[in-house]
């Protein structure tokens, strides 16, 4: 069976300042997450935020959090590509326009 690493970063909250932020325990499965994470980092201030989730998750859990950013890197990129191909598009477009009113 392949083992699932993933490489967790010491600090990723310079990346997106949303990791700080504390979850709020608004729902069963949060308060359990929480309170679990909570027990493992042990946070000065006594809240959990995104990032400290993410890291457990990456340490404990990692064939559940590869599949989630595999499929959004995929995403991602298609995205990437079909902006490139509007991009030619509006290009060619642009072009053939000044070409027809100089003339040519």
């Amino acid at each position: 069976m392949k083992e699932n690493n993933v490489e967790v970063k010491d600090d990723i909250s310079n990346e997106n300042p949303d990791l700080l932020k504390p979850v709020k325990p608004d729902s069963e499965m949060k308060e359990w997450l929480i309170e679990y994470v909570g027990e493992k980092e042990k946070p000065e201030n006594g809240e959990v935020n995104v990032e400290m989730i993410l890291k457990t998750m990456a340490k404990e859990f990692p064939e559940f959090l590869l599949p989630l950013a595999e499929e959004n890197f995929i995403r991602g990129y298609q995205q990437a590509l079909l902006d490139v191909e509007e991009g030619r598009k509006s290009w060619e477009e642009e072009t053939a326009k000044r070409q027809k009113q100089n003339g040519h």
